[in-house]
């Protein structure tokens, strides 16, 4: 039996869950028979086992799974017959008055809110666009020759000249033996030999590779350097220390030609020039509308976070907190970092959280009203589309369609998709044209 649905807040509801005592007995009863036809004791056969005995190793456990199923139940049932959508888990603890013979517990839980969206066609949206020129394919094709780069001994004549001057320059690989100390004291970290770096990438401190510039192999020189306030070493930071380092090795660096050679090492079979600056302005491309289209988005998610009128459950931003706070974890874990003592705070993650809740709750209110679901057509050409890079697309729809999770992944992705084409149909679009480099961030540096 349950009691009427008492409001305490916005979103919170009370349902007082009771029934007979007798019913949780009778039931435990019930399950402790059935637990006597297969219990094993020492000196019992299987099976016959006295009650009493069953009763005393596995009476407790029975009694809490009758309890959780009972009240489970009632719940779900008091639920649907209020036609509540109930947001999460029910916090449900056992009230402490109860009429004689009758157990009952309060469930107190959040209902979904109601969603209203504002006049999507007076919203205004800026959307961004890009394009490849030959000055991106010829950026790309630099950062691909400096990430096959090799390194020869300066000032020693070799298969691609000596280099220049044996003396230390930007774009040289210099390995040094160094040491620091402040006021006369050697500082942990700050003393190495044989460390390599390539000068002018800004790997180290400024004062580190001013001093180190010009330098020839057995030169030393002794300078100050001070560390930053905001230095990751806490011990040395916004202090000066005295640095000698010592030039052991100068390399200089040699940058394969833009050959037919070249254009083999990146997959080119012929090693036809044209054919490769055709594949990475078609890999260019490909990266430029993935990037248009997340910006563009997350504009629209943006506009409808503003348009829209709903309250979150705190109950789903708990979750969420929740559940980013281990994929974020596990996410560490995979990439080898130690996170066995490290915590992680869900509040620290409730803020994200809650614009994700909330843009689901907006993005299934607009679904559910305007029939956006995602087509089984459109989820095989997503699918496809992502295949094209691949080298055998088949196994491509494969993986996704051997695994209902990952289906369900490529939906999401669709569904978002026609919610964002549904959007910029009715709202008020601009379009502002953006710079390669802006959109596609530090990934378009070297």
């Amino acid at each position: 039996m349950a009691t009427a649905v008492e409001t305490l807040g916005k979103l919170e509801r009370r349902i007082t869950i009771s029934f007979p005592l007798t019913d949780v007995r009778t039931e435990v009863e019930k399950r402790l028979k059935v637990q006597a036809r297969t219990a094993k004791a020492p000196g019992f056969r299987p099976g016959k086992v006295p009650l009493k005995m069953v009763a005393a190793q596995y009476g407790y456990q029975i009694e809490s799974e009758v309890l959780n199923d009972k009240v489970g139940r009632a719940f779900n049932d008091a639920a649907n017959e209020n036609n509540l959508r109930v947001a999460g888990f029910p916090n449900i603890v056992p009230k402490e008055e109860a009429a004689e013979g009758q157990l009952a517990f309060d469930a107190t839980f959040e209902v979904y809110p109601e969603v209203v969206i504002g006049d999507l066609t007076a919203v205004e949206i800026e959307t961004v666009q890009a394009e490849v020129s030959e000055a991106e394919i010829d950026k790309t094709i630099d950062i691909l020759r400096k990430q096959r780069v090799h390194f020869h001994t300066k000032g020693e004549a070799g298969e691609h000249g000596d280099g220049g001057e044996a003396i230390a320059a930007n774009g040289d690989r210099v390995t040094v033996d160094f040491v620091g100390s402040i006021d006369g004291v050697e500082f942990p970290g700050g003393k190495a030999e044989g460390y390599a770096f390539v000068l002018g990438e800004g790997r180290m401190l400024p004062e580190f590779e001013a001093a180190t510039l010009g330098l020839k192999v057995g030169e030393s020189k002794t300078f100050p350097l001070s560390f930053p306030e905001d230095y990751h070493g806490k011990d040395v930071a916004g202090k000066t220390a005295s640095f000698t380092i010592t030039l052991q090795k100068l390399e200089w660096a040699h940058l394969p030609e833009v050959d037919a050679e070249f254009a083999k090492s990146l997959g080119v079979a012929d090693g036809d020039l044209a054919k490769m600056r055709e594949d990475i302005k078609v890999n260019l491309q490909r990266e430029v509308a993935g990037r248009v289209k997340a910006r563009n988005k997350e504009a629209v998610m943006d506009a409808l976070i503003k348009v829209a009128e709903l309250e979150v459950p705190k109950t789903l931003i708990a979750q969420d907190s929740e559940r980013l706070a281990e994929m974020t974890r596990q996410d560490m874990a995979q990439r080898g970092m130690n996170v066995k003592d490290v915590p992680f705070p869900a509040e620290l993650f409730a803020e994200k959280a809650e614009r994700r809740v909330r843009l689901g709750l907006i993005l299934s209110q607009l679904v559910g009203d305007n029939n956006l679901q995602a087509t089984p057509e459109q989820v095989k050409a997503q699918i496809e589309d992502f295949a094209q890079s691949y080298e055998d697309p088949r196994e491509v729809l494969k993986y996704y369609y051997s695994d209902r999770r990952r289906l369900g992944e490529i939906e999401a992705l669709v569904l978002e998709e026609n919610v964002v084409t549904y959007v910029l149909g009715l709202s008020k679009v601009t379009t502002k044209a953006v710079a390669f480099d802006e959109l596609m961030g530090s990934n378009a540096q070297a």
